[in-house]
């Protein structure tokens, strides 16, 4: 059920790359939902979006704590 719920804030976080305020809520709702290690591989797959999309670059402020 956890490994669901990664793919479905992937699937949620690629729909909404286009207004970053959007995302960045959509971000931290993730941190509160995800276990540690996912948290760790969703840091991975948010990084490959910024380097698509550098205006989302200001989310990264919530993967640092």
């Amino acid at each position: 059920m956890a490994r669901a719920m990664l793919e479905y804030t992937k699937t949620i976080l690629n729909k909404v790359s286009f207004d970053t305020t959007l995302f960045c809520k959509e971000v931290q709702k993730a941190l509160t939902r995800l276990l540690p290690y996912e948290i760790e591989e969703l840091k991975i797959f948010i990084q490959s979006l910024v380097r698509q999309n550098p205006d989302l670059n200001q989310c990264l402020i919530y993967l640092k704590a």
